[in-house]
């Protein structure tokens, strides 16, 4: 009898541990990562980009970053964009969509950023800010990292098309620049985004 209640208690407690365990959300790598946690790696699926530029669970690959207290991705020299260069108000670039939950770039959207790309790669003196953005569900710390995932996604292309890394920083908003007010899949489908600013240098 003592055996079988000994017996029990550990089947108890090992079946606790494996469903706490898989509460956590699946990283590209295949591990475990919590929602506060950020997943460096972009989970790609069949047809969607996958250049050189990717990033690793190490960390960046060929784009080194650096970020300030606010979180903002800045230059070497520790200079933000928008603190030091005239914003371009005369070019204006459509938001890149996301799907729920996900930083994986939408073959549909991809059409955008190469407008973006080619922009930059023809206008040497022109530098850029890639806004992350994410509808309401989720905490405020997962939707922070959701939103730097969904810009660093972007920004990794576009250096992939040949544009200078130091041309381009990234910020999340997680949920707190709403583009619509809603509760329902027409707002959070137009919330979870990626914004372009254009700044002259």
């Amino acid at each position: 009898m003592h055996t079988l209640r000994i017996t029990v208690i550990l089947n108890m407690i090992l079946m606790s541990t494996l469903v706490f365990m898989d509460t956590g959300c699946k990283s590209a790598s295949g591990g475990l990562r919590w929602p506060w946690q950020k997943d460096r790696q972009l989970g790609l699926g069949p047809g969607e980009y996958s250049g050189p530029e990717l990033l690793t669970s190490s960390g960046m690959s060929d784009i080194d970053q650096v970020y300030g207290e606010s979180g903002d991705l800045i230059t070497s020299s520790g200079a933000l964009f928008q603190d030091t260069c005239q914003p371009v108000h005369s070019v204006a670039f459509q938001p890149v969509y996301f799907t729920f939950d996900s930083y994986v770039l939408p073959p549909n959207e991809m059409a955008k950023i190469d407008m973006v790309g080619q922009h930059l790669n023809s206008n040497p003196g022109h530098v850029l800010v890639i806004e992350g953005h994410c509808d309401e569900r989720g905490s405020n710390e997962y939707n922070l990292s959701l939103g730097e995932n969904r810009a660093i996604a972007v920004r990794s292309y576009l250096v992939n098309m040949g544009v200078a890394s130091d041309r381009i920083q990234t910020v999340s908003y997680g949920e707190e620049k709403p583009a619509v007010v809603g509760y329902d899949e027409s707002a959070w489908r137009l919330n979870r985004r990626g914004e372009f600013a254009l700044f002259q240098r």
